[in-house]
């Protein structure tokens, strides 16, 4: 009883600092999962709110589990927005529970599951990486506008000028991505990375796709994977295959090195950047540099 009087005011005193933190912020503050997702949502909300990432970049959404004080940050924000489809896979179960306590956005819950691509029947077996279809992830930040202005009505007229131009500006990445890719089938060539985060990009761009492991980095790629890619990579006279920035490059450098053995000299390219942003002063510091530096990394690499 004695251990219970003590803890109980740490608790509540735990409880009143985060409500007056709140109270004494100067605008809400939105935790967005990924860095990706959280520079969607700045250009989306502007000066109106402070937007934080729960994830620094480069880290590997995956295999990502919550600290303690992610989960502070998670309970003491304002609203809370996350990729969903099981990106954050660890997270799941914190999600739900948050549901009942916190204002929440999963930005990807409206988009026609026709649209979706997945490798089984099983929930968790959807690909969650959207955002390489440049078209389906304005979809998904168009949705987390239309839910930001239902929890903020008074930052509509903001808030809508902000999606409808930022909205544009994706919509010239759109159309760039097509026409480079374009160059990329002519050549015959196709894109071959680390893990299979590609394959909404190969989808919307008609380019064929091949990743060494699946869509989450949890999987291991077999020797069969690797000799069967091999053999595909000769066959086609590949130019390139491609690492990833959040992922150990071991596996796709075993690949170089199968081709090698059948005398097929192959060059490793990128790091592509994939599940996050590249560094904040860095060209792939935004969503759109980093599609931008991404197909220009793979366009210069196939095309040589």
């Amino acid at each position: 009883m004695r251990k219970f009087l003590v803890i109980l005011p740490l608790l509540l005193l735990s409880f009143a600092c985060k409500f007056e933190n709140k109270k004494e912020r100067l605008k809400p503050k939105i935790v967005a999962t990924t860095s990706i997702l959280a520079d969607g949502i700045r250009n989306i909300v502007g000066d109106n709110a402070d937007v934080v990432s729960l994830m620094p970049a480069g880290v590997d959404p995956h295999l990502y589990k919550a600290s303690v004080r992610d989960l502070d940050l998670l309970q003491n924000a304002d609203l809370v927005i996350y990729h969903g489809l099981f990106l954050e896979g660890k997270m799941t179960e914190i999600f739900e529970k948050l549901a009942f306590s916190q204002n929440l956005i999963n930005v990807s819950e409206n988009i026609p599951h026709e649209l979706l691509l997945s490798s089984g029947p099983e929930a968790h077996s959807v690909d969650p990486h959207i955002w390489f279809d440049v078209s389906l992830w304005s979809l998904a930040l168009a949705h987390a506008s239309d839910e930001i202005i239902k929890w903020q009505p008074e930052w509509k007229s903001a808030v809508s000028t902000n999606t409808e131009s930022y909205l544009a500006q994706l919509s010239l990445v759109h159309q760039d991505n097509i026409t480079k890719v374009a160059e990329l089938r002519k050549a015959n060539q196709a894109l071959i990375t680390a893990h299979d985060a590609f394959s909404y990009f190969g989808k919307a761009y008609n380019l064929e796709v091949l990743g060494l492991q699946g869509l989450s980095t949890l999987s291991e790629p077999g020797l069969r994977d690797l000799t069967g890619l091999v053999s595909f990579i000769v066959e086609r006279n590949i130019h390139a295959v491609f690492a990833e920035q959040t992922i150990s490059p071991k596996a796709i450098e075993a690949v170089v090195a199968g081709c090698a053995n059948q005398n097929h000299e192959i060059e490793l390219a990128g790091p592509l950047y994939t599940d996050s942003l590249g560094a904040p002063d860095s060209p792939a510091g935004t969503y759109i540099g980093m599609v931008r530096t991404n197909v220009q990394v793979i366009f210069e690499s196939l095309t040589q």
